[in-house]
């Protein structure tokens, strides 16, 4: 087992993802180390977002990795590798969840978990990287500047034993892992694909101050988002490129 051979708990901390940064620095851990909490007090979400958590309700970990065989131009496959992983957990419990770009987890269009993976490069090696993962369990109330946001049991009706589904994830995430690292990196892209939130749905999304229809088709190799207009040009964007309108 890589994901999950050493478990650091925490009842309280600042970021799992600046726990296990600063741990990468300092000391030296092994690979798979994963850093848990019940409760964070200034959790971290992409682009500088934060995340929110009641305490003892959620999962709240980051994992470190050192994916060095992984170049850094096809450091999207991370991403791509941790997102199937919580996939399968979810889908034990109520299947039909989906990966919203680049991602988020969702179900019933309810976003029920969200990852920050934060990579370091030297040169031509990416040397780390950080996956930090948020997965509501039991929460059932959200702040209202987050009216998206669900869990597991607001939409199964059931209550988790968080304890048991954090050994299931980790349990999950080891496996997806040792088939990035080992295994067809090409079936991880192909599944990845296969669960995007909206995939081949014409919707409606806002670049660069306009808003447009068009349809998700692909993942170019980098990860950026490939959607085609009614006009049936592809268009590339990139992370915080383009929003999702209802």
């Amino acid at each position: 087992m890589i994901i999950g051979s050493n478990l650091l708990r925490f009842d309280s901390i600042q970021s799992t993802n600046t726990k296990a940064l600063m741990l990468i620095r300092n000391e030296d851990i092994p690979e798979g180390t994963v850093v848990f909490t019940g409760f964070q007090t200034a959790g971290r979400g992409q682009a500088g977002n934060t995340w929110e958590s009641e305490k003892g309700k959620n999962l709240l970990l980051s994992i470190i990795l050192y994916p060095e065989s992984v170049s850094p131009e096809n450091q999207f496959i991370i991403s791509m590798t941790i997102s199937l992983g919580i996939s399968d957990l979810i889908d034990k419990y109520h299947p039909g969840c989906k990966i919203k770009w680049p991602n988020d987890i969702y179900l019933n269009d309810k976003k029920i978990a969200g990852i920050l993976i934060e990579n370091s490069i030297s040169g031509s090696i990416l040397k780390s990287s950080v996956a930090g993962i948020g997965l509501n369990i039991n929460q059932v109330n959200f702040p209202p500047n987050i009216p998206n946001a669900g869990s597991l049991k607001q939409i199964t009706g059931k209550e988790f034993d968080t304890e048991v589904l954090l050994k299931e994830l980790l349990s999950e995430l080891d496996k997806r892992y040792k088939l990035m690292l080992y295994g067809d990196r090409e079936s991880i892209r192909r599944e990845y694909i296969s669960k995007l939130y909206r995939l081949n749905e014409w919707s409606r999304y806002r670049s660069a101050g306009s808003a447009f229809k068009g349809r998700i088709t692909n993942i170019s190799d980098e990860g950026h988002l490939i959607i085609e207009n009614h006009g049936g040009k592809m268009m590339t964007f990139s992370f915080k490129e383009v929003d999702y309108l209802s």
